[in-house]
């Protein structure tokens, strides 16, 4: 079993490792939108507040990210106790069950020790099956649109219980 670690990206160098890692895996992302798009969704956690997160594996090397920003647009990010996670990627090598469990885990921990009480996740994916399938484990499908890309859906969940689903399995303390 290939061990991870996380950061969050606190500094320029993690910041620049975060956006060069999704650029270089953009065609794998399947982001439903246009270029322009995607990467207001991916640079959006680091220039609204630092909130993102590399995931790397055991020779050192980005294997996945996560990035969220505080707030909805529909309300000027003023409410800041809903996080919306923008991009949640693991490359294909590191794509398991397990390396899932532990990046959730990891985000889990990293949101209850900030200063803004959070009270729901909020996300948007592709409308496919094998996706909505596992969504549907963790949340609650809000809407759907129609873009020039492809069906989108939103999903929502109840933090405190998706924090606890995910904390009742055997798990490191990160903070």
């Amino acid at each position: 079993m290939m061990s991870y670690y996380f950061s969050v990206c606190s500094t320029v160098n993690y910041q620049e490792t975060y956006i060069s890692f999704l650029l270089e895996q953009y065609e794998h992302l399947n982001l439903p939108y246009s270029f322009q798009t995607s990467l207001s969704y991916i640079t959006s956690p680091i220039l609204m507040g630092k909130d993102s997160i590399i995931i790397w594996n055991a020779q050192d090397e980005p294997a996945g990210a996560i990035g969220f920003i505080h707030g909805t647009g529909e309300h000027d990010y003023e409410d800041r106790n809903i996080i919306q996670i923008q991009v949640l990627f693991l490359k294909k090598s590191s794509r398991s069950g397990r390396t899932f469990l532990r990046s959730m885990q990891f985000l889990g921990q990293h949101l209850a020790q900030i200063n803004e009480p959070v009270t729901e996740l909020r996300f948007w994916i592709p409308a496919q099956s094998a996706l909505q399938k596992l969504c549907a484990k963790w949340a609650v499908k809000s809407q759907s649109n129609a873009t020039e890309y492809g069906d989108i859906e939103e999903y929502r969940m109840d933090y405190a219980l998706w924090h606890a689903a995910v904390m009742k399995y055997p798990h490191e303390l990160y903070y």
